[in-house]
């Protein structure tokens, strides 16, 4: 089974949060998942329940901060493997181009 999740964790404050979500993206390469970063989240791809967790919790735990914010949403496909590119491939299918624009 693929469990797929977007995870998004960074410290509340003002100004840049890129340098802790780095630590938290890097963080993720201590587990044995598939992830990829965009300007909202980091999709991360695992085999199982338990390996996402312990990943996400990892990220979390890697942000300096007096305070954290992480949105964790999970698709747990229990009967179908699916991957997050398939899931884009479909909507894409459906669409007769890429999920995105030239703008």
């Amino acid at each position: 089974m693929t469990v797929v999740a977007l995870l998004s964790v960074a410290p509340v404050r003002e100004g840049s949060m890129s340098g802790e979500v780095a630590k938290a993206v890097d963080a993720l390469d201590a587990y044995d998942v598939r992830y990829e970063t965009n300007p909202m989240g980091t999709v991360i791809e695992a085999d199982d329940v338990d390996t996402l967790f312990a990943a996400a919790k990892a990220a979390h735990e890697a942000v300096d901060g007096d305070r954290v914010s992480t949105v964790l949403k999970i698709d747990d496909k229990r009967t179908v493997e699916t991957t997050a590119d398939e899931k884009v491939a479909a909507v894409e299918e459906h669409l007769g181009h890429e999920a995105r624009s030239e703008r």
